[in-house]
């Protein structure tokens, strides 16, 4: 077992690999490896397991009956998969969850993932700020959805990421496409906003990142809402 994959994870966050070591060795758990475009949960399946992405990249999709499909979430080495479900009074996942890059999972059933909890108590405190998170991004989510423009929309979302790193200079998430799938409109058309949001002087837009120069122009956009 390679722990320090696992303390990439938050929820093992003041952890060592020997106190991870200690609180798993005796905590049942499987090592499950996904190829890419591999399902790894379907969407109203009975949730009972808690996944920890170990490698790789796994995307929440959530489809539609016309057909349209919503990036929910992506999650990274070190992120949890599915324990808003597993802990849910509906006890199913919401969503479908694919590795969108080959991947190798921790699966642990909620009851191990119950007693881990127990054994050490900065692994509950970390579980539960981690839930507190998720639920507050969630929050954000629908309030960047509540904008119509798509100009709006990644005013907001850099507006956002902003104040979460105090920094002007915003990483694109990936790439452009995968920024587009996040935030539920065409690569194009988003492209097409940061070029107008740049001939205006919002930002500076670069492969990787945009520059955020002008602050009080990105939530001027936001006042037409």
């Amino acid at each position: 077992m390679d722990y320090l994959a696992l303390l990439k994870s938050p929820v093992f966050n003041g952890l060592t690999a020997a106190d991870l070591r200690d609180v798993l060795d005796d905590t049942p758990h499987r090592i499950q490896c996904y190829d890419k475009d591999e399902t790894i949960f379907l969407q109203m399946d009975t949730a009972d397991r808690i996944g920890i992405v170990l490698e790789g990249q796994v995307q929440g999709q959530k489809t539609f009956p016309n057909g349209s499909m919503v990036n929910v979430s992506t999650r990274t080495p070190g992120d949890l998969i599915g324990p808003a479900a597993v802990f849910s009074r509906s006890h199913h996942y919401p969503c479908d969850v694919i590795a969108s890059k080959p991947a190798t999972i921790m699966m642990i059933r909620k009851e191990d993932f119950l007693s881990l909890m127990q054994k050490d108590m900065r692994i509950l405190e970390n579980f539960t700020t981690e839930i507190s998170t998720a639920t507050y991004m969630l929050q954000q989510r629908i309030e960047l959805f509540s904008y119509s423009g798509i100009g709006q929309k990644a005013a907001f979302w850099l507006l956002l990421r902003h104040k979460q790193t105090a920094r002007t200079i915003i990483p694109i998430p990936e790439s452009v496409t995968k920024w587009a799938l996040q935030m539920n409109v065409s690569r194009p058309s988003l492209h097409r906003e940061l070029k107008k949001m740049e001939s205006k002087g919002f930002i500076h837009l670069s492969t990787k990142q945009i520059e955020l120069l002008d602050i009080d122009g990105l939530q001027e956009m936001l006042s037409d809402h």
